[in-house]
């Protein structure tokens, strides 16, 4: 099985379908034909004729590509029309819409070697008794063209009749006949149409349905249509996944409503910029690595030598593992209640064999004036990077930074109890997070302090301070987010003072089940800065996520001008004793005052001492959130 691609030129003259979707998401490794496992290619039983086609080609390649919109093409070719306007749904779809549609409607109880039927034969539905129409045939610029550069021709369009003979039994219609619409009508201004017409007979002049997209205009009937279309594209794009028919998965259709939440969740921005860009980055490269693996076994000719073996498998637990990170996505409880991404972390070296302690400084000059504040008995060792003096620690140990700017891999695996504190000003030490890095500050060490620094995140994806175990103290530090915020997992512990936290997508700070947290005298300012369209799905400055709840005590805090709520109290919808969904409304509902009062009550959350203002939603609130426990 694999994935069918659907790809829009943006060319002027081109027809260009607006959906509410990414493009980026899109898988661009080729078309496959719904429902078949062959890929867009001709048969072999016609690859002798593609002389003739290449010829033309190669004729059509010497002269200038133009646009309708552009320079006159050659005399000898007339030029096409532009293309008309194919139909776009006008009506976004929601995640419960989808859920309707492709779990309950199109699947079922279907499993996922099933689902290729499904989908056509849902298709099939929707054509009902319309067997003709005009549309728009997409095809990859290298089916017609030669030595294209594919970012001026992401692909090319020409305007087809399409016919759909009836089917029989379970003859889906997965193909339709097309043939070439007058007048002639492309996004390329002078592609022949005798090349055309030879390429659409090297096909038999029969193409993938889902490469065909109905114009408007032609009534409500072939909009349904194109809908239907859209909706198995849809499909093929964001929801299916090539190891779907190799793996057993009794619930497909539950498969499917967790990759819609997903899909939802980086569309709305509750899972920020840069994680839903990292996730991408992983599934291009997982389909990557799978092509080229099925690449690599189709030129093994007979039996396959040790070398080619070993290489083999080398590139399959490469895929495998990309795989595993995916699947670790799409499970909403791991995804809910830990990092992103598992991490290798660096072994604990503990304290030295000698019991001693050792101060480093991380300077490119060292002065003397720079230790005269250092007891006598102090052991120094000077470091021209912060990485150097990191990878030199033992715990017990401090990391004294002077004045500049550094950057750190090894603060993404932080083991061993160590202090780390900038000498001056804390805006005068200022840390860059390492953008190949999935994660800035990662602690697990028992006691680890940072203190007087000024952290930038750039390029990252995870919370800026991760607290995965142990106790992490944060002292007059300025955190500056760039994806979300201090993240304490179940089990850690965070002590926090006179600290500033700005600019995260998500909440600024998020306690997991069972987390505990100390905050005194912070700011905490301008987070859940995501482009969720609900406000209801802002996290505001504090999210605390319950079940079992975590332990918050806050004194003297400015929490302002956050997207949410000051302080958000985060619950599943299925918690035992709340009301269901119908029954939650705005916050001033009295079951949602009631359940808020009782909430603050069991968590001991006192607010009193603490200034919360110009936040979005006000200043405490509970959140009803569906995903914690799916």
């Amino acid at each position: 099985m694999a994935t069918w691609c659907a790809n829009d030129s943006s060319e002027d003259g081109d027809v260009v379908q607006e959906t509410e979707y990414d493009e980026s998401e899109k898988d661009t490794s080729g078309s496959v034909n719904l429902g078949e496992k062959a890929v867009n290619d001709p048969p072999e039983e016609t690859c002798s004729s593609h002389k003739t086609a290449d010829e033309k080609r190669e004729n059509f390649n010497g002269k200038k590509l133009l646009n309708p919109d552009g320079e006159q093409p050659d005399d000898s070719t007339k030029e096409a029309q532009m293309l008309p306007q194919i139909y776009i749904p006008t009506k976004p779809l929601t995640y419960e819409d989808r859920v309707a549609l492709f779990c309950d409607q199109i699947l079922g109880t279907c499993t996922a070697e099933e689902a290729d039927e499904a989908i056509a034969f849902y298709v099939t539905e929707q054509i009902g008794n319309k067997r003709s129409w005009t549309a728009v045939w997409k095809t990859p610029p290298d089916v017609l063209l030669l030595n294209c550069d594919t970012e001026d021709v992401p692909s090319v369009g020409v305007l087809v009749q399409v016919n759909c003979t009836p089917c029989e039994g379970k003859a889906l219609p997965l193909r339709v006949t097309v043939s070439v619409a007058e007048p002639l009508s492309s996004n390329v201004a002078n592609l022949p149409r005798e090349l055309v017409e030879e390429v659409l007979k090297e096909y038999d002049y029969s193409v993938p349905i889902l490469d065909v997209y109905p114009v408007q205009g032609l009534g409500s009937e072939v909009d349904n249509i194109a809908e239907a279309l859209e909706h198995a594209r849809f499909f093929y794009d964001f929801l299916w996944r090539d190891w779907d028919d190799e793996e057993e998965c009794p619930e497909y259709a539950g498969q499917i409503e967790k990759r819609l939440q997903l899909y939802y969740h980086i569309q709305d921005g509750t899972i920020p910029g840069p994680i839903s860009k990292k996730y991408h980055t992983t599934l291009e490269e997982y389909r990557s690595k799978r092509l080229e693996l099925t690449k690599f076994q189709t030129n093994i000719h007979g039996q396959a030598t040790p070398g080619e073996a070993v290489e083999c498998w080398k590139k399959y637990y490469e895929m495998s593992m990309l795989c595993g990170l995916l699947k670790f996505w799409e499970d909403m409880r791991l995804r809910s209640h830990g990092p992103f991404y598992s991490r290798i972390y660096k072994h604990r070296k503990g304290h030295r064999p000698t019991g001693k302690k050792v101060t480093h400084i991380v300077a490119q000059i060292m002065t003397t004036d720079m230790i005269k504040t250092f007891s006598l008995d102090t052991l120094i060792q000077q470091h021209d990077s912060l990485e150097g003096a990191l990878e030199s620690c033992f715990s017990g140990d401090m990391v004294v930074i002077f004045p500049g700017e550094y950057q750190a891999d090894s603060l993404a695996s932080l083991t061993d109890d160590i202090h780390i504190k900038g000498a001056g000003e804390r805006q005068e030490v200022v840390i860059f997070s390492e953008p190949t890095s999935d994660n800035f500050v990662a602690s697990k060490g028992s006691q680890v302090t940072l203190q007087d620094l000024t952290l930038v995140q750039r390029g990252t994806c995870d919370g800026i301070v991760v607290v995965e175990s142990g106790q992490m103290t944060l002292k007059n530090c300025v955190l500056k987010c760039e994806g979300t915020g201090v993240c304490v997992l179940t089990g850690a512990s965070l002590f926090m003072t006179n600290c500033e936290v700005t600019g995260a997508q998500g909440a600024g700070i998020e306690l997991y089940p069972g987390s505990v947290a100390e905050l005194h005298q912070n700011e905490i300012h301008h987070c859940s800065n995501q482009t969720s369209k609900d406000p209801k799905n802002s996290l505001g400055g504090i999210n605390m996520k319950v079940l079992p709840e975590p332990q918050l005590r806050m004194s003297e805090n400015y929490i302002h001008d956050n997207h949410g709520y000051g302080v958000t109290v985060l619950v599943p919808d299925n918690i035992q004793g709340n009301v269901n969904e119908d029954q939650v409304t705005a916050s001033g509902d009295k079951n949602e005052s009631s359940q808020l009062a009782k909430a603050i009550q069991k968590l001991s959350l006192k607010t009193s001492t603490n200034k919360l203002e110009s936040n979005s939603l006000g200043e405490v609130g509970l959140l009803h959130k569906m995903w914690l426990t799916s």
